[in-house]
């Protein structure tokens, strides 16, 4: 008689899973989902709207994940109170909730990290105006990523949270601006860079020459001008590396903006008499037409001799030697190479 395999008696986390309660695996993700949904939104009937389902099947998952918990470990995950009331989640369910949450966030950021590793996607964050620097090398690698089937996922991204989001690891590139000193910056050096192109800033100027009766203007005099300027992004980087942290009390601002749409809406519309900063090409193109400024806005430039001396630089960034991670055809390797054949080309002619 020929003796069967010997069984080893599982250990460690295998053991546990395997005498995990048996409710517990009736548990499913869609179900977790839904009550991830009941708990931003407060009820079924709103979590049936943002998840497109009826509002009977949001209750009767509800009602399953009631009695696999009550079962589990004795106590339901919610609560119906009265009638136009939120839905109570009791400690369970905030506990449930809460590791449903980690849960999915691990397996979509495990997933995510796959594909790109995998090559199946490639995420590009880009402001509003850097937007065209992709549109620019995107056609020498459409057929290539179309042949292989490779996603281009593009984000719009705010100057102010584009390290973040690249950190996080949620962008692959980044075409954006920052604020840099002339020639090479350390600041950069935890990054890869392709540099697109370096500008000054520039004043656009509803007020009059009578008011304003410079061809350029210096740093003394900014703080006397009567300014639009953003709190925080790009420009305010500037203003602030210029003037201190309390760079609103140094200077004379009249209004906030955010854009320089609003900016330049509020310029032509003369309910603001000043100078709104902004880009020397941005500043060139909304007195030339070509962004909607007006008639009557003059283009001042900044004159040489801020402290700390600045430029911004627009180009193509990565994180510190991901790259090299990937083999040659990768399509994050294959996009960076084009974007760095576009800026050679650029600076040759």
């Amino acid at each position: 008689m020929t003796a069967g395999p010997v069984r080893v008696p599982p250990s460690g986390r295998l053991a546990e899973l395997l005498a995990s309660p048996a409710p517990l695996l009736d548990v499913t993700l869609d179900q977790l989902r839904t009550l991830l949904a009941v708990r931003e939104s407060g009820s079924p009937l709103r979590a049936a709207a943002l998840l497109g389902r009826e509002h009977s099947s949001v209750r009767k998952q509800l009602d399953a994940l009631n009695r696999t918990f009550q079962a589990a470990c004795g106590e339901a995950v919610v609560v119906k109170q009265g009638r136009g009331q939120d839905y109570l989640f009791t400690p369970t369910g905030e506990m449930a909730a809460e590791m449903a949450a980690g849960m999915f966030a691990d397996w979509l950021a495990g997933i995510t990290e796959r594909r790109r590793r995998l090559g199946a996607v490639v995420t590009v964050a880009t402001t509003e105006f850097t937007v065209e620097f992709l549109a620019q090398v995107w056609p020498v690698v459409e057929a290539e990523f179309t042949r292989r089937e490779i996603e281009l996922n593009i984000v719009h991204v705010r100057t102010r949270d584009f390290w973040p989001q690249l950190e996080a690891k949620n962008v692959d590139l980044v075409c954006g601006s920052v604020p840099t000193i002339p020639g090479p910056d350390p600041a950069l050096d935890a990054y890869d860079v392709i540099e697109w192109q370096r500008e000054d800033l520039a004043l656009i100027t509803n007020l009059p020459v009578r008011e304003l009766p410079v061809a350029s203007v210096t740093q003394d005099r900014l703080p006397g001008i009567p300014l639009l300027a953003p709190s925080a992004g790009l420009i305010a980087d500037f203003l602030r590396r210029w003037y201190g942290h309390d760079f609103r009390d140094q200077l004379h601002i009249v209004a906030e903006v955010d854009s320089i749409y609003y900016g330049l809406a509020l310029l032509r519309s003369r309910l603001v008499h000043g100078a709104l900063v902004a880009t020397g090409a941005a500043a060139q193109a909304a007195v030339e037409g070509r962004l909607p400024g007006g008639p009557g806005l003059r283009l001042i430039p900044l004159a040489p001799g801020f402290s700390p001396p600045l430029q911004i630089l627009a180009g193509i960034f990565a994180r510190k030697g991901e790259r090299a991670l990937y083999h040659s055809e990768h399509p994050l390797n294959l996009l960076w190479d084009a974007f760095d054949a576009h800026a050679r080309s650029q600076a040759s002619s």
